[in-house]
């Protein structure tokens, strides 16, 4: 446990955590590997888990109504995968595919989640930290869609 806790703590998802915590999140921690392919969730199934990505990369993607899939981000080393499983229904709304192998560590929701129940201090803290993560990923996913329509609406012109 102890390594674990001190490889956890390298990671910069930690780094704005303060040190009380880190022994209570490592207890609910585990390393995970992915094949490039592979899924590592798919939307609409169980969020019970969130992944710190160690080395590798992951792609966000959604389905259109077509069933193709669209990536809307990319992450890698240093980032987080997952913030479902603190908002109930703890379901996921996207998939996550690995691009390249991926090494992560994964915390499992459901243990993380009754950490906070017994320490509300652990519970805001990790709520800020995913708040603020929701928030840079919103505003990458906006530039990445203004972006998109750029690219469309000079398309279209091009066809006038």
């Amino acid at each position: 446990m102890e390594n674990l806790e001190r490889i956890l703590s390298a990671h910069p998802f930690f780094a704005k955590l303060g040190e009380q915590y880190r022994p209570l999140l490592v207890g609910c921690a585990s390393n995970v590997r992915f094949a490039a392919g592979e899924y590592i969730f798919r939307e609409g199934g169980l969020a019970d888990h969130f992944y710190l990505i160690r080395e590798g990369k992951v792609t966000l993607e959604v389905c259109t109504r077509q069933k193709h899939a669209i990536g809307v981000h990319t992450l890698g080393e240093g980032d987080v995968l997952g913030w479902s499983w603190l908002i109930p229904p703890y379901r996921w709304h996207f998939d996550a595919l690995a691009v390249e192998p991926v090494r992560a560590f994964a915390l499992d929701g459901k243990c993380l989640r009754a950490k906070c129940e017994d320490d509300h201090d652990l519970g805001y803290a990790l709520m800020k930290q995913v708040a603020q993560i929701t928030t840079h990923r919103l505003h990458a996913t906006r530039l990445h869609m203004l972006d998109i329509y750029e690219a469309w609406s000079l398309l279209a012109e091009g066809r006038s």
